[in-house]
This record gives structure tokens, C-alpha cells and sequence, in this order.
């Protein structure tokens, strides 16, 4: 089973009772979220499950569902997360802080009752590992003791909330390089641990450069995932011919380094070396090149591997990757994928006349959990360190600098939940990069980062609408219908149809590189609609049969605002609209998509693909809770869901825009 499946929503409600003969010794202690942060508007505040150390953590009590909390105060206690056999055997209350904190509740609502944790910054230091987990108590009668009429987030296998170190920052090791050659293109760059003789079995990061890159070019990625404990290889890389080429030289490579271990820096790796959870990142031709290494494996094509299999690679990472084999050769199938695509790129551009420069078609063949993230002001060579040209086109450069501060913020969490299941992880995903930041990131106004995240279909998400079935405009793809007065509405291929970005009344797709005209798997279509100055509505129909959705953890869509659209130019900032879900009694709940921390964001304001500025569209995951939804509408009825629906215009958000849309979903997380 995926780690994913294990993580469970925290519900607010009083524990109940055992089944077996023993009383129930926490019968009168209330189970509660209670760390998340204040939002902008409705419902004011949202409750997270992971923090970074240093950064925004606060508490609040829903005076709605725990009315004795208002006017109340007690100790708040941030406790090591503790199992409920260790609470059993032990209510004692320490803070994790040396010290509790006096907390007031005087607020109406969850807003006015929202309170920094103070005294800190709250530890995330976990070794090797990724975040440090936490129970949060509010100690009700100053006794220093769990008891009853106490409120707890925890209290069950999984910690209330977890606390990680910033992962831009190095690891707790010193690490060793190693540079030494197998033969012919079996040079290799080796990092590691320094004090690796003291570890375990480490999981294998291979880092596969692109065309006119060079192995020793990796040093940001190398060092930084050894000191958090990976083992990291990066290789000689035969990208001349072409990224078939580059999928041998990735497999023969890490097929070297598993069978030479006794050998290669002396036997230092003997013995630490895990190779059942092998990372693979590639750079350009070499991202396209793990992706056709994956497929090889996959279709059983010579040579095939001795010392590891198919099963073995955990995930497939690729940076600003070529498409020059295509639907059958890059493809990633579902392994788990990943994709870095930089803005500015002047080398594999994105370009709609360039259809082996548009890195997210291999991102929409992948079948099974996949990520994107896009950095606007970034070009090619800003994501090795090597010398020469960035490669870079467009406003706000980013640079090298910064840029390797993002990937190291993105490769901690990413490469620690697949191969060890962190689940403090996950939030690194989807959160909105506006609110969820670790302290220190680069701040200058030309960082803008998007990230894009859907789950496979083994998390058991419950999809409304994927595009990829019933594609008449008034039939979901679960067999629900749709209305909707958006203006221009269409379900396409994610294609721009033409050689470039230029905004035309009858392309509906423009500015869409998800697919290319080959493309016609299940992962390349969406929709797309517009709206000026009126408010309008895109609604789905949830069937009865598939609208208990109580036990789901949050509503999910992928977005993006449409490149020279004549109704994105007079914004070209976050886009706001309203999400709405509707029970079967007709009661409605409408939530603002700003309110997490920013809207849909704008296209990079890059020139030359067309006529005028605006480069490709760029989808993000917007998830909202459905408990929030709750909070705005007491009486909603998660268990009977009818619709969900797309609420946009002046009394929603911005008078005008034109979005893309696909994956309507409900997560359980």
C-alpha cells in the first residue's frame, strides 16, 4: 500500500469508546484540530498538518463545535507525539519548549480565536529523517495532566502536526566526493555521507545530465541530498545521439554502481548502499532519457539491468526535459514522476512551433502520481552549476543562486517521501508556494513558483470530471451533468493548435503544451471558459451514488490562467474566483480560491512565441478542505454532495478572466 493511504483526516469530535471490556480512560478528553494558520477571508482560518520550524504555526478552537471554549484559557502544551498506549501510560504534560504558553480563547469564531505559538521556534530536527511529530494539548484546568474537558490534536497513530527543518538547508552530515571512471561512459561523480560506516542502508539518488552538460555540473544536488543521508551518483551521460541513447548509459550506470561496491571508493558504500529505493533525475535530453530508461524496464527492452529491476525505482524526476522519442518511448508510465520546467528556458522553450521543447507532455502521459513545478525567471542552465550560458529568455532572471535554493527546498521533502514515506512530506506538493515557504527562501518579487499535483488512482480519490471520458461540454466523465453560462466553454486536447502563443477568438486551447498532436492517452484533455464583467457559473453534477464524500479529506482541481487571452492581459495578476459545493437539501457553501494565499497565477511575461507577452499556461492544484466548506455552512452535509461548482465574476473575485481546467476530485490525502 502507498504511504499516501495511510494518512487519515484528523476529525473534530470526542473519542469513543472502546469496544472491548476496559473503560475508555480519555473518554472525557476532546479530540480536536487545533494548529493551522489564520486566512484572509471565509473560513478565516484553515487547520495544516505540517509546519516549517521557524516559520508561521498557530492554534484556534471552533467555538461553533466546543462552545465552553469561548472565554476560556488554559496552558497550551506543544508535547513529542506520544501513541495512545503511551498516553495510556502516561498523561503527563511536557512541553517540547521547556515551557507551556497561556493561551486565551476569546473569539466568536476561528479567526478570532487564532494564536501564535510562541517560545520557539518549535524543533524540526529529525536526523536523517523528514519532520518531528507533535501532539498539541490545551490543558483546560492548569493541571499539567491529559484529562477530561482537556482538547487534544493527537491522540492516535499519527501525530497532531509535524514540525521539519528548512530543507533548502543542509543535512546533519559532512559529505565525501568521490570522482572515478568504470570505463567508457561510466564516469562518475559519487557523494555520500562522511560518516557513512555508522548508517544504514541509504536510498541511491542517479543524476543523468543533458546534451553538452557535464556530470561534475551537479555538485547543489549531490551535496545537499548526501548530507540529508542519500547516497548520490551522477554519470557520463551518451546524450549526442539522442535521449535513447541517454536511457542506456542511466541503466548500465546504475547497474555499475550496484555492482562495484565493494570496489568503488575503497568499499565505503558496502554494506549502506539500499538498492530497492533508486531515485532518477534527469537533465534535458537526459529528463527525457530517465523516462525512456523507466519505459525500457517497463517493456522488458535488452539490455535489460542485473543488480536492480523495475521495481526498484521509486520515482522519475526530470528536468526540463526534450520530447524527441514521443507517446511510446517517453513515457513514464506509473511510476511515480516528476517535472521541473523553468520559465525562461531559451533551450527547450516551451514554444508551441517546438513540439520537442515542451517538457509537460511527458508529465501528461504519466499514468500514476505525478508533479510539476514551474519557476518562472528561470532558464536551462540555471538548474545545473556548471559554467557557461543559463540559457535564459524573459523578464526577472532568477539565476543560478536561487534557483538551487528551490530545489532543495523541492528535493528533501520529494525525495524523502518515496523512498522513506515521510509523511510531513506531502504538503510540499500542493500548498500554495504565496503561504507555505520555508523561512529563508529567495524573496525577491521574480520568484514565482506553481506546482501542480495529482494523485493515482491507487490513493482512491474520488474523480467528477478528468476530460477524458463523455466529452460533449454537459457530461462529466463520472456521468454527471454540467451547466454552465461560462462564455466560449470547450473540452479539447491540451494542444495549442497552432505554431505559437497569439491569442485568436477561436482557439480556446491556446497556450496548452500538456499534449502534442500525438498525444491521445488518458491524461492530455481538459476544458476550458471564460467571463467578462458578469458573474457565471460551471457547476457538476455529483451522482447520488457518488456523493457521500465524508470520509475525503479535500476537494481538488488543477488550474491555469490562458496565455494572451484578451481576458488575461488587463489582470496579469493572481486570479480569484469562488469554489461552491451544494448538498442534496440545496444548502451551499462558496469558499474564495484567494484565501489560501493567492489566486491562479498569471502567465510568465515572456516575449517571442507569438505575437505579444504571455508564455505557456501554467496549471497549479488548488485543494481546498471540506471541513472548510463545514465552516462556512454549518448544515453542509458532506455525505450528500450534489455539485461542485466553479462561481466566477465581480461578486466572486475578478470581473474577467478565461482559465483552463481539469481533475476535479476529492482526495482522501
Amino acid at each position: 500500500m502507498h504511504p499516501l493511504l495511510l494518512v487519515l483526516a484528523l476529525q473534530a469530535t470526542q473519542l469513543p469508546a472502546h469496544t472491548n471490556a476496559r473503560p475508555d480512560p480519555f473518554l472525557g478528553v476532546i479530540r480536536t484540530q487545533l494548529a493551522g494558520h489564520a486566512l484572509s477571508a471565509a473560513p478565516g482560518f484553515t487547520f495544516d498538518r505540517t509546519f516549517v520550524e521557524g516559520g508561521p504555526l498557530q492554534v484556534s478552537v471552533d467555538p461553533i463545535e466546543h462552545p465552553s471554549i469561548q472565554g476560556a484559557n488554559g496552558y497550551l502544551f506543544v508535547v513529542q507525539h506520544k501513541t495512545l498506549e503511551q498516553w495510556i501510560n502516561d498523561r503527563t504534560l511536557v512541553d517540547a519548549r521547556g515551557v507551556a504558553q497561556t493561551v486565551w480563547f476569546p473569539g466568536n469564531d476561528l479567526a478570532g480565536n487564532a494564536t501564535d505559538v510562541l517560545f520557539g521556534p518549535v524543533s524540526g530536527d529529525a536526523g536523517d529523517s523528514f519532520g518531528v511529530g507533535y501532539d498539541l494539548v490545551i490543558d483546560l484546568n492548569w493541571n499539567n495532566v491529559l484529562d477530561d474537558g482537556d482538547l487534544i490534536d493527537g491522540l492516535q497513530a499519527q501525530p497532531g502536526l509535524w514540525v521539519v527543518a528548512p530543507p533548502q538547508l543542509p543535512g546533519q552530515h559532512a559529505v565525501t566526493e568521490v570522482l572515478y571512471s568504470g570505463g567508457a561512459w561510466l564516469g562518475q561523480d559519487l557523494y555520500y555521507p562522511s560518516d557513512i560506516a555508522n548508517l544504514g542502508q541509504l536510498p541511491v539518488v542517479v543524476v543523468s545530465h543533458g546534451n553538452g552538460h557535464n556530470y561534475t555540473w551537479y555538485d547543489h544536488i549531490g551535496y545537499h541530498l548526501a548530507s540529508w543521508g542519500c547516497i548520490v551518483m551522477s554519470h557520463q551521460n551518451n546524450t549526442g545521439p539522442g535521449p535513447d541513447s541517454a536511457s542506456l548509459t542511466t541503466l548500465t550506470n546504475t547497474d555499475y554502481l550496484l555492482g562495484n561496491l565493494a570496489t568503488i571508493a575503497g568499499g565505503a558504500l558496502q554494506g549502506h548502499v539500499d538498492s530497492h529505493r533508486i531515485v532518477w533525475i534527469g537533465h534535458s535530453r537526459g529528463g527525457e532519457g530517465v523516462a525512456r530508461a523507466y519505459d525500457r524496464l517497463f517493456d522488458g527492452t535488452a539490455p535489460l539491468p542485473v543488480n536492480f529491476g523495475i521495481g526498484d525505482i521509486k520515482l522519475v524526476s526530470s528536468i526540463a526535459p526534450t520530447d524527441f522519442l514521443g507517446p511510446a518511448s517517453a513515457f513514464p508510465h506509473a511510476v511515480p514522476y516528476h517535472l521541473w520546467v523553468g520559465g525562461a528556458d531559451s533551450d527547450v522553450t516551451g514554444c508551441a512551433d517546438c513540439d520537442i521543447c515542451q517538457s509537460f507532455h511527458l508529465f501528461g502521459r504519466a499514468q500514476g502520481v505525478r508533479h510539476s513545478i514551474s519557476l518562472h525567471g528561470v532558464g536551462h542552465g540555471d538548474f545545473h552549476d556548471g559554467g557557461g550560458d543559463e540559457w535564459h529568455a524573459g523578464p526577472c532572471w532568477v539565476g543560478r543562486p536561487d534557483t538551487h535554493v528551490l530545489m532543495k527546498t523541492e528535493l528533501v521533502p520529494l525525495v524523502k517521501w518515496y523512498t522513506e514515506g515521510t509523511q510531513a512530506s506531502t504538503d510540499f506538493f500542493w500548498r500554495q508556494w504565496e503561504s507555505f515557504q520555508p523561512p529563508g527562501e529567495p524573496n525577491s518579487p521574480c520568484v514565482v513558483v506553481d506546482r501542480e499535483y495529482i494523485e493515482g488512482p491507487e490513493s482512491g480519490k474520488r474523480v467528477i470530471d478528468d476530460y477524458q471520458t463523455n466529452t460533449a461540454t454537459n457530461l462529466s466523465s463520472s456521468g454527471g451533468g454540467v451547466s454552465a453560462d461560462v462564455d466560449n466553454l470547450i473540452e479539447n486536447r491540451l494542444d495549442d493548435p497552432n505554431s505559437g502563443f497569439s491569442y485568436a477568438a477561436g482557439e480556446q486551447m491556446n497556450g496548452m503544451t500538456h499534449a502534442s498532436g500525438a498525444d491521445n492517452n488518458p491524461g492530455t484533455r481538459g476544458c476550458s471558459f471564460g467571463w467578462s464583467n458578469a458573474d457565471r457559473s460551471y457547476a457538476l453534477e455529483i451522482l447520488p451514488a457518488l456523493g457521500d464524500l465524508s470520509d475525503f479529506r479535500h476537494v481538488s482541481f488543477r488550474a491555469c490562467q490562458m496565455t494572451h487571452d484578451v481576458n488575461t492581459i488587463p489582470v496579469l495578476g493572481d486570479l480569484a474566483f469562488g469554489l461552491a459545493l451544494t448538498d442534496a437539501q440545496g444548502r451551499t457553501a462558496e469558499i474564495n480560491i484567494s484565501a489560501y494565499g493567492g489566486g491562479l497565477e498569471e502567465p510568465y511575461q515572456r516575449t517571442g512565441c507569438g505575437t505579444g507577452p504571455g508564455w505557456a499556461n501554467e496549471f497549479e492544484t488548488i485543494r481546498i478542505p471540506l471541513e472548510d466548506f463545514r465552516r462556512v455552512e454549518r448544515a453542509l452535509d458532506l455525505s450528500r454532495l450534489r455539485s461542485v461548482e466553479f462561481r466566477v465574476g465581480p461578486s466572486h473575485g475578478d470581473a474577467l478572466g478565461r482559465i483552463g481546467l481539469d481533475d476535479v476530485e476529492f482526495t482522501r490525502d
